[in-house]
């Protein structure tokens, strides 16, 4: 199997499920800890902005019996377990009865299409630049302007967000304020709509990559400082190999498996960070839904949302994980 051996690879899906069942559990503990009923809480605050309603706690009571919250809280927890599983999350406490897996559907590929994108660009570039930027042989000058550009590493993504959208959006109005595609084009397979689109995620893309592509320069540019003296490079600038060769075969090509490491172990990062962009931005994927469940206390749509970033990240580690020996051959699991 290249590398692998089934004992390693039932292990790695073993612990990658148990990580899954762990999460679905500490969700729903957490959500059942926060203070407050939250069908309770909607109507009481549906009271305040619309005034007294006649029998609220008959209508409550009839709430929680239809959500099942009057259920012993074991029976709450082995529904919540198996619909999870089945990623059946029940319907939107504020949006009743929209199913929550539709609003999820609805929103998930604008998240994850959005962080693809950026996730390559800062795989790519970030390692392309670190790579020069540790490069014995790069100019000096070259050495100095590349820090510059990593100015933002040390803010969060929310502030360059704002930062970008007050000076490109609001004053200069180059690019849109909010939303994800302009509602003159029509959605679809053509250059109006995907140009549409492009515009509208230039801006949050680009506040995720101000922040993050900075950690994957210099992890980079350490591994390529690191390797540099190692002695089968040397040995092949004894060799008389051309060194952007040397660089881009013996170099990078051995530092990029610690960066697919590290950019693994980022995803959580980079999807917490994408939670925030979105909401300033207002762009309709898994972030602004979040965002608009915790302001709605809309506690489904909070579980489920949570449940889908936790299962992007384990899953993405653990084919990190399974595919490094394609990707180096030199590697093995199991020892064997």
């Amino acid at each position: 199997m290249n590398g692998l051996t089934w004992k390693y690879v039932l292990r790695r899906v073993g612990i990658y499920l148990l990580t899954i069942f762990i999460s679905i559990t500490l969700i729903f503990i957490i959500s059942r800890a926060v203070p407050g009923d939250p069908v309770e809480t909607m109507w009481r605050q549906l009271e305040m902005q619309k005034g007294q309603i006649e029998e609220i706690d008959v209508i409550i009571d009839h709430y929680k019996t239809l959500f099942g919250l009057n259920e012993p809280i074991t029976v709450q927890y082995g529904k919540f377990l198996w619909n999870t599983i089945h990623f059946e999350f029940g319907v939107s406490y504020a949006h009743y009865p929209t199913p929550v897996s539709t609003m999820i559907k609805n929103a998930l590929p604008w998240t994850l299409g959005l962080g693809l994108v950026t996730m390559f660009i800062i795989f790519l570039f970030g390692n392309g630049i670190g790579a020069i930027f540790g490069w014995e042989r790069t100019p000096k000058f070259i050495k100095t302007i590349i820090p510059s550009g990593l100015l933002f590493t040390s803010i969060p993504s929310v502030l360059a967000a704002l930062f970008l959208l007050s000076i490109f959006a609001k004053n200069l109005g180059w690019f849109p304020l909010a939303g994800a595609y302009s509602n003159e084009v029509t959605p679809g397979w053509n250059w109006p709509y995907i140009a549409s689109v492009i515009k509208y995620g230039f801006l949050p893309a680009l506040s995720i990559l101000m922040v993050n592509i900075g950690w994957t320069v210099l992890g980079m540019r350490a591994m390529v400082v690191t390797i540099g003296g190692a002695d089968y490079v040397r040995l092949a600038e004894a060799k008389g190999l051309k060194p952007f060769y040397i660089l881009t075969q013996y170099t990078v090509r051995n530092a990029l498996l610690p960066q697919l490491t590290s950019l693994a172990l980022s995803m959580g990062g980079l999807i917490s960070g994408q939670v925030l962009v979105e909401s300033v931005f207002s762009y309709p994927g898994m972030g602004m839904l979040i965002f608009r469940a915790i302001r709605e206390q809309d506690f489904p749509v909070i579980q489920a949302t949570s449940f889908m970033f936790i299962l992007i990240t384990a899953t993405s580690v653990l084919l990190i994980d399974l595919l490094y020996p394609l990707i180096d051959p030199r590697i093995t699991h199991g020892g064997e």
